[in-house]
């Protein structure tokens, strides 16, 4: 069965940086685009970044441009977010997301269990 196993966050200084990871497994990974979402305590989850099946095309939440990249490593299975620059307002679990199709703007289709980061001094 699909599988999405979130790894890498944790709590960091503002201003620090982290390396989140998503290794996917029981599905063609090359073959669907890919996005983290995050969600803080009282809010909805919110789109952070998308990558297409090949990683060609990508796109992010306003909140997070130029600090965060998406990447992804189809050999490897892995779809990264690379987030630096980090803010207290950043704290949220992160999702890494299964998309319905190659594009990057296709829906959610499944869901790892999240990872915790937290931005405080």
């Amino acid at each position: 069965q699909v599988q999405l196993v979130e790894s890498g966050g944790g709590l960091v200084q503002p201003g620090g940086s982290l390396r989140l990871s998503c290794a996917a497994s029981g599905f063609t990974f090359s073959w669907y685009a890919m996005s983290w979402y995050r969600q803080a305590p009282g809010k909805e989850r919110e789109l952070v970044a998308s990558i297409s099946s090949t990683g060609g095309s990508t796109n992010y939440a306003d909140s997070v441009k130029g600090r965060f990249t998406i990447s992804r490593d189809n050999a490897k299975n892995t779809v990264y977010l690379e987030m630096n620059s980090l803010k207290p307002e950043d704290t949220a679990v992160y999702y890494c997301c299964q998309k319905w199709s190659s594009t990057w703007y296709s829906a959610p289709l499944g869901w790892g269990q999240g990872t915790q980061v937290t931005v405080s001094s």
